[in-house]
């Protein structure tokens, strides 16, 4: 949790933004439940999360990755979910549907992710970030399939 922030106060944003997270998804042909993963590890569902890098929203996109996915207001949710959901099924394309390299690639860079052989980078942020996705993703589609049963 960033700051101080409780579980329950995550969960509350997160049940606000649920319809613009899964309309996004569906939107990029991604699962609701992936693009939930990315938004709890990147800004714990926070639309004003600013990283020390500059990064910005909701998918912590960096300024020039928004412009390129047409993100005017990197803090709107509904444009930074769009870009954000765009970006990563790029990503996805890119890397085969490899969804280990893709985070990677979301987290360090596509470069750094081509510069070590199409592998996950050896950086420690980048390994922690992909398990911490992969975690959630696990978590929330077995929450998902409960609620369907």
């Amino acid at each position: 949790m960033q700051g101080g922030d409780s579980l329950a106060a995550l969960e509350r944003r997160r049940k606000a933004l649920r319809p613009l997270i899964d309309a996004a998804a569906r939107a990029e042909r991604l699962r609701p439940e992936l693009v939930h993963a990315v938004v709890r590890a990147e800004s714990a569902y926070r639309a004003d999360a600013v990283s020390s890098r500059g990064a910005r929203g909701l998918m912590q996109l960096m300024p020039e990755t928004a412009r390129q996915l047409g993100v005017t207001d990197p803090y709107d949710p509904r444009q930074n979910l769009r870009g954000g959901t765009r970006y990563l099924r790029q990503l996805l394309e890119r890397f085969d549907f490899d969804l280990r390299l893709a985070l990677a690639a979301y987290n360090a860079g596509e470069s750094a992710v081509a510069q070590y052989g199409n592998r996950v980078p050896p950086f420690p942020e980048t390994q922690d970030y992909v398990e911490k996705v992969l975690r959630y993703y696990k978590e929330y589609r077995a929450a998902a399939q409960l609620a369907r049963r």
